[in-house]
């Protein structure tokens, strides 16, 4: 990482330069300064940070940075939607396994071959004589069975589960062991409800739901709950202030990890990039005054634990009312198709892509498709929520991922980024999206029914 600041700057005004005098660059925002876009990413990634855990901290340092620049650039507090001036509070609860036995026939199965993922307290399950004491289903996977097919179906049936997995099967079993130590995370009922969720224990065994005659389970875990905060800010329209145009990013990252050296995870791509990109844009467009419909900025948090920011945001404005969401997602690195140029996930789910695309035409310029489809990122960042209630909701990117060595290790720090590709994105998109801001174009919904749902138990 490159830690002197005084002497990056130095080399990002020699970028400038370069940027405004390259015969290559088409007609740019002139109020999106690269050394802006350096000094925030630079801030948000550096080591005083720690990677911008949540609960950290830290991260409410990055919260507190990023609040201070919309402030500065004239932005107000979205209190429309439950945010306390910038700053959107949330909870959540975390329910993690703590002890788990099962015998099974009269014979106690292996604490290693046994794992739990719940959103309850406490269970107790029995079956005697071949009759079950509670609504628990049993399922077999054989040697032959898809086992993430079947978990993720129980785990959008919800309820009580118990799995009796094949050995042939240890080495994803191992996985979902793993995972499900870390806990289940839910967000938190504002009237402190029940969370809808359930439970599924996983036995590593020869047996079968069959051979089950007797049966005793218990389990518990402890529970706990915990505060994160979004940064929300707003641009009010000017002739059509009831439609809500979203640039959103992700400002957490991965924190700190128990490991020699340098252990600090500084997400200076993921997504510190594009959270500079939503600073810069808000606050050029704060410049210019004229945005016919509200612009909407979030900086969200727990991205990295299961999306629950985006989806608390999500829950706090109608979402008929959300034009468009630009989520902006790791453009640190130049993507496969050349410097400044972007990607987007879910392009054929709206016309949005096509859109923007018209508008980038004279430039030469274009958004191209997701390259990295079979990794399925439409569903690995926040747009996925709102896309799930209509809004034409999509994440743009540029890294290379088949090939990016940075993505979630110590080493996605400042020194890692291609800073110049990075700012012309920026503007890029910020061209691009003109028309959607001064109410000219405005792309199709998407189907809600076309978007996965995320599961109930995990």
């Amino acid at each position: 990482m490159i830690k002197n600041i005084h002497s990056l700057l130095l080399k990002t005004s020699l970028l400038a330069f370069w940027l405004t005098t390259s015969p290559f660059i088409f007609a740019t925002p002139s109020n999106i300064s690269l050394e802006q876009v350096t000094k925030d990413v630079a801030y948000l990634a550096s080591d005083d940070l720690k990677g911008r855990g949540n609960f950290s901290a830290e991260i409410n340092q990055a919260a507190n940075y990023i609040a201070t620049r919309f402030k500065k650039s004239g932005l107000i507090g979205a209190d429309g939607i439950s945010a306390q001036g910038f700053l959107q509070k949330y909870q959540i609860i975390k329910t993690t396994p703590k002890k788990l036995s099962v015998v099974l026939n009269g014979q106690t199965i292996s604490s290693k071959n046994l794992t739990m993922a719940s959103t309850a307290n406490n269970i107790s399950w029995k079956v005697t004589n071949g009759v079950k004491s509670s609504e628990l289903e049993i399922h077999t996977v054989s040697k032959n069975d898809d086992v993430r097919t079947i978990l993720n179906h129980i785990n959008q049936q919800g309820g009580e589960h118990l799995v009796l997995l094949n050995p042939a099967h240890e080495d994803i079993f191992k996985h979902y062991q793993h995972y499900f130590s870390q806990g289940v995370i839910k967000l938190a009922k504002k009237d402190n409800s029940k969370v809808n969720g359930g439970t599924i224990v996983i036995a590593l065994c020869e047996a079968t739901a069959g051979d089950i005659k007797r049966l005793n389970i218990s389990g518990t875990s402890s529970i706990s709950k915990n505060e994160l905060t979004n940064v929300v800010a707003v641009l009010p329209g000017k002739t059509k202030p009831e439609e809500i145009v979203l640039y959103s990013a992700h400002y957490d990252h991965l924190g700190i990890k128990n490991t020699a050296g340098d252990n600090i995870y500084n997400g200076a791509n993921d997504d510190a990039s594009g959270t500079a990109a939503i600073m810069n844009i808000a606050q050029y467009y704060a410049k210019q005054n004229n945005n016919a419909r509200t612009l909407m900025f979030a900086a969200f948090s727990a991205e990295e634990i299961g999306g629950f920011g985006s989806k608390y945001f999500s829950k706090q404005l109608d979402p008929k009312k959300i034009i468009a969401m630009i989520n902006i997602e790791m453009i640190g690195k130049p993507s496969k198709f050349g410097v400044g140029t972007v990607w987007m996930t879910g392009i054929e789910r709206s016309d949005l892509g096509k859109q923007l695309n018209q508008v980038l035409a004279k430039s030469g310029k274009t958004i191209y498709k997701d390259p990295y489809p079979e990794q399925g990122l439409f569903y690995r960042s926040d747009n996925a929520t709102l896309a799930k209630l209509g809004v034409p909701a999509h994440s743009f990117s540029s890294t290379q991922l088949d090939k990016d060595e940075d993505y979630h290790q110590t080493s996605d720090d400042l020194a890692s980024l291609d800073l110049p590709s990075l700012h012309k994105i920026i503007e890029a998109l910020t061209i691009a999206t003109k028309p959607l801001v001064n109410g000219s174009i405005t792309p199709s919904r998407i189907d809600p029914a076309k978007v996965k749902s995320k599961g109930l138990i995990y």
